[in-house]
């Protein structure tokens, strides 16, 4: 039966093929950007540079597929490709082993690439080959509609970006992830392999259909300027992506997970763009462009205007749904016939490589804020102007016109609202910091380290105040208690994250507080622009690098406390909140010592874990909670105090401010392999 499979019966096994090809790929992004995560300081950012490769190598699979298919002949194509997908099972498991783990790099963009580039490019190759392959291989049999395997690919893309974080992370360790996926892939392998076979003897058709496939193909090339807009299209749609991901998870809320919402909305636009012909009017969309490039535009006009996630969310992720179902929409309009379907989707590629590397390595480099999005509003802006420009009206080029000043205009206020009274912008791999002075002179004059819009600390600049522990240290959070009523002089403190360095001004005179940093900009900003370590009588040690990696080589003394302060900021180190970092804690902490997790975050509840993780090995958890006191710039904070010290429990102030840790229920304890965010999310509440 399967000898005698025609052209449409062709189509029905392809597209199987390229469906299952499209969900591994997907799958593997966020398990691979996942193990990787903790080897590199747990940033945001790491899922940024795994895109950049993701969209390279995306573009390799497609210039695999327009070569082969336009320089050799059907069984030289076949032979070639079943040789490549047998070679890439030599690469399975997949994923890089503990061998590639790197060591301390103030930039590890190149060593993720390069680490991805030798352990998965070759299976992602194939991979991301097959859905232009195989249209190219219908197209060539006459298939009547090869792009709507295209938006097939995109719809099992986004169950599989779906699946992921709901139903796969919480339900399987990293090994049997990994395990699983290769044991799909080797099938998918098989499968695609044969598919290839059969591929290389045309398919049967009836004089009919000859006569349809001769009609409808139009060998005539495609110009200079619609390749232009094919990579101008895809290029703006990559941008909008990463811009949108970065600036909300900058500038609205470090929620984690929340990258999987506008890469969701990315491929549903591809899925309809492609999928539905007539969901894209082109006139009804361009006015719903001009509505969402305003509202994305007055939305980044103040940076220091952030509403409540249940507004700011909705507004950028329909914004970014209009924006890029525009450019998936213009691509289907300018797409070329069927003998140039190759050609169109190495563009597609290409334009979509350049603007993941744009934003993912170049913006960091050059704007010290960011800028990336308003940026990529006046690109947008720009697009729909010279592509309505011939077919419109004067009343349509007029509004365009205007709608593109209004894009600068948001932008060039974006860019001001950064810089007011701003002392210091900078920015790195691991994000974006900015030192923020309060106008008026006096007394309550302060400075302010932001990180996005997390609060990284602060401090007065009167002299007589300079010193006073503020902000989510202030003397009756759990770590002020803590180094207050505990270990006199001379105690040693290690403390995993410095921010200005506000804990030092609990030191006092013989003891010795050790700050472990990745940022080496944190370290310049702590150091010159504010007064905590500098003028501490304790001595001030600081290590850069990643806190659990650093420790691991630590040899000296045990400490008497050691203080995470590593959770609250755009991405939470998970690593540093697992069984195995648990064990190394212990290795470096004094009998009596203490833990501190500093756990105030809006959108985790950290207590539980920390708390199920403490009584593994035998000690008891202590949550802690400190009332806000605007009058003296102290915030409402959590510490989870771990110890078996029997005196911390007893302690009549740590009594007082403690309060009942809530179990959850099935919640397993985080190891290296395992953990599972989705149970401890604080969802939001509408108001």
């Amino acid at each position: 039966m399967l000898d005698n499979l025609d052209r449409g019966g062709r189509g029905a096994l392809s597209g199987f093929t390229i469906f299952v090809s499209a969900f591994l790929l997907f799958a593997l992004e966020p398990l691979i950007a996942k193990r990787i995560l903790p080897w590199f300081g747990g940033s945001a950012a790491v899922w940024s540079t795994c895109l950049v490769f993701f969209q390279s190598a995306l573009l390799l699979g497609y210039l695999y597929a327009r070569l082969v298919t336009s320089c050799l002949g059907r069984q030289a194509q076949t032979v070639l490709h079943v040789a490549l997908l047998a070679g890439s099972l030599a690469l399975l498991p997949i994923g890089p082993t503990e061998r590639w783990k790197p060591g301390p790099a103030s930039d590890p963009s190149w060593q993720i690439l390069a680490m991805l580039t030798v352990t998965i490019s070759l299976p992602f190759l194939l991979l991301s080959a097959t859905s232009p392959l195989l249209q190219a291989w219908l197209a060539r049999d006459g298939h009547p509609a090869p792009y709507r395997f295209f938006a097939l690919s995109n719809f099992a893309s986004l169950a599989a970006l779906l699946a992921y974080p709901l139903l796969v992370e919480p339900a399987w360790d990293a090994p049997l992830q990994s395990r699983s996926w290769s044991a799909v892939y080797a099938l998918f392998a098989v499968l695609c392999g044969w598919v290839a076979w059969r591929s290389r003897q045309p398919a049967r058709s009836t004089p009919a259909q000859v006569m349809e496939t001769a009609e409808r193909i139009d060998e005539s090339p495609a110009t200079a300027v619609q390749k232009a807009y094919w990579f101008a299209l895809s290029a703006c749609g990559s941008m909008l992506l990463l811009s949108v991901t970065n600036h909300i998870d900058e500038n609205v809320a470090p929620v984690p997970l929340l990258w999987v919402l506008p890469l969701a909305i990315y491929l549903l636009s591809f899925v309809l763009g492609f999928g539905a012909q007539r969901f894209y009017s082109r006139p009804l969309w361009l006015r719903f462009l001009a509505f969402g490039l305003g509202m994305l535009g007055y939305a980044i006009y103040n940076i220091d205007s952030v509403e409540a996630i249940q507004v700011s969310l909705p507004i950028f992720l329909i914004g970014l749904f209009v924006c890029c179902t525009f450019c998936q929409g213009e691509l289907y309009r300018l797409r070329p016939q069927t003998s140039g379907l190759t050609g169109f989707y190495l563009m597609i590629a290409f334009g979509g490589a350049m603007g993941a590397v744009f934003v993912g390595l170049i913006a960091p480099r050059i704007f010290s804020g960011i800028y990336e999005l308003p940026f990529a509003l006046c690109i947008t802006a720009v697009l729909a102007l010279l592509l309505t420009w011939n077919s419109g009206a004067w009343t349509a080029r007029l509004l365009w016109v205007g709608v593109l000043a209004c894009m600068v205009a948001a932008c060039v206020a974006n860019v001001r609202a950064y810089r007011e009274n701003a002392l210091s912008l900078r920015r790195s791999f691991y994000g974006s910091l900015r030192v923020v002075q309060s106008p008026r002179a006096g007394p309550e004059q302060t400075r302010t380290l932001f990180h996005g819009t997390i609060q990284h600390g602060a401090e007065y600049l009167a002299a007589k105040r300079q010193r006073l522990p503020i902000t989510y240290y202030g003397s009756e959070s759990g770590i002020g208690i803590l180094l207050r009523e505990f270990f006199p002089a001379p105690k040693r403190v290690a403390i995993v994250g410095l921010g200005t360095g506000t804990i030092a001004a609990y030191g006092k005179a013989g003891d010795t507080f050790r700050f472990y940093e990745i940022n080496q900009q944190v370290i310049d900003i702590a150091g010159s622009l504010f007064f905590y370590t500098r003028e501490t009588p304790a001595r001030v040690e600081t290590v850069e690098g990643d806190a659990r990696l650093s420790l691991e080589q630590d040899t000296t003394l045990p400490f008497d406390v050691i203080a995470l302060d590593a959770f609250s900021g755009d991405a939470i180190p998970l690593h540093l909140l697992t069984r195995e970092a648990m064990v190394l804690y212990l290795r470096h902490l004094k009998p009596d010592g203490v833990m501190a997790f500093h756990v105030s975050n809006n959108y985790l509840n950290l207590a539980p874990v920390i708390a199920q993780l403490a009584d593994e090995i035998g000690y008891k958890a202590i949550d802690v909670k400190n009332h806000e006191n605007g009058e003296d710039l102290v915030l409402a904070a959590e510490w989870v105090l771990v110890t078996r010290n029997p005196a911390v429990p007893a302690n009549e102030t740590i009594r007082v401010h403690a309060q009942p840790i809530a179990s959850r229920a099935g919640l397993r304890p985080w190891t290296d392999s395992f953990n599972n965010l989705v149970q401890i999310v604080k969802w939001p509440q509408l108001r």
